[in-house]
């Protein structure tokens, strides 16, 4: 059956959506992980939509997995980040590792078998810079060993592989990096910190010591550095604003049926919220076209390599991110303000508690004072983009 149709996706979207919804305040409530929302999208076979179709995907586009992102993003914004986290991972391998017949192969089995990929960038010793490692891959003729201090990989304990970086070899500068798969069966974690936190608790972002051996084919052929700067941090920008944008539009349909129910108690009196819910529709459309706009710029640069690797393109792609992160708890707030007490209490078709709290992660998803320090030191020699069409 062809699935791969933009309704088909839209519909499928929908599903699982309806699946999360049901299961979202017990997900948040109880710190786990959105089990019935990620079984629903390997059902309707969307963990694989991204792999080419000759690898037996669908050879969908960013766009097309932003708008799932957003659906998702709409009913459990944990659910929504997984799947989003799950396809940054996945754009690495059909970005780069398309030359590669065991990352082929690979593909073909996450098709196939719908497998979860994790991520593991991040590093004791190292805060949050990416672009930086301290463990170093060991390869000892075909075989290649790592371990690491991970300090949060998203869903490891549910993953069924993850892309892990490292330095390139024991001698390698610390931004000399490579990544890495290793599936399920070539590594052991243990846990070393536990994610109890204020928001996106259904992530289980938690710490763990990695360790995996593997043959040394699965090691990625280009350099982690080419595969951040051409598919991961535009991945990443692009997919999480799809998901802060699902929270902010669920917060404002809340919001609108707040001021309608108040509309029809008194019939010609404006209610009080009615002007903020004006307010947050305008910022709602901004962010709305921000994050369209870098969805349309990631896909004119895919088709240049020299674009895809230019400052021009680096900074549009922290602006989309930093827009979209700030832009939504504007929003989440503007509707708390309408919902007020009915937004602010648990339980009540108006809550909001759970959107501002996911969203306040929104700006803490590598930092956003880190960003801004890289697009100020970009800007020092990038020229201003002075075209309203680019």
């Amino acid at each position: 059956m062809n699935m791969s149709t933009h309704a088909s996706l839209a519909e499928r979207a929908a599903r699982v959506a309806v699946v999360a919804a049901a299961h979202a305040e017990a997900v948040d409530a109880e710190g786990r992980f959105p089990r019935e929302a990620i079984d629903a999208m390997a059902a309707e076979r969307l963990l694989s939509i991204q792999v080419p179709r000759d690898l037996g995907g669908e050879g969908a586009g960013f766009s097309e997995i932003a708008e799932v992102c957003c659906t998702l993003g709409q009913s459990c914004a944990a659910a929504a980040m997984v799947f989003a986290m799950h396809h940054i991972k996945l754009s690495s391998l059909v970005s780069h590792g398309a030359e590669s017949e065991w990352h082929r192969a690979f593909m073909r089995r996450v098709a196939d078998e719908q497998l979860l990929l994790a991520s593991a960038t991040t590093e004791g010793g190292i805060g949050g810079n990416l672009r930086n490692s301290l463990c170093a891959i060991e390869v000892d003729g075909e075989r290649c060993r790592l371990e690491k201090d991970a300090t949060v990989i998203s869903y490891g304990a549910h993953a069924d592989a993850i892309l892990i970086t490292s330095r390139a070899h024991k001698d390698a500068p610390s931004t000399d990096q490579v990544m890495t798969v290793f599936t399920r069966d070539q590594y052991t974690i243990e846990r070393t910190h536990v994610w109890d936190t204020l928001g996106m608790r259904g992530t289980c972002s938690d710490g763990f010591l990695f360790k995996g051996e593997a043959p040394a084919e699965q090691i990625l052929p280009k350099p982690f550095a080419e595969i951040a700067a051409q598919s991961m941090l535009a991945a990443s920008h692009l997919l999480w604003s799809g998901v802060w944008y699902g929270i902010a539009v669920n917060a404002v349909t809340r919001a609108q049926g707040f001021v309608r129910a108040a509309a029809r108690k008194s019939p010609g009196t404006p209610p009080p919220g009615a002007l903020r819910l004006a307010e947050a529709s305008n910022l709602l459309q901004m962010m709305k076209s921000n994050v369209i706009a870098g969805l349309r710029e990631y896909e004119a640069a895919s088709l240049d390599p020299d674009r895809l690797s230019s400052m021009g393109f680096a900074v549009a792609m922290n602006n989309v991110k930093i827009a979209s992160s700030e832009t939504v708890l504007a929003i989440v707030n503007h509707a708390m303000l309408i919902c007020g007490i009915m937004g602010y209490k648990n339980g009540t078709p108006f809550s909001l508690g759970r959107h501002l709290r996911d969203a306040h992660s929104a700006q803490l998803m590598i930092s956003n004072d880190r960003i801004l320090g890289n697009t100020s030191n970009l800007l020092l020699v990038q020229k201003q983009d002075t075209s309203l069409l680019g």
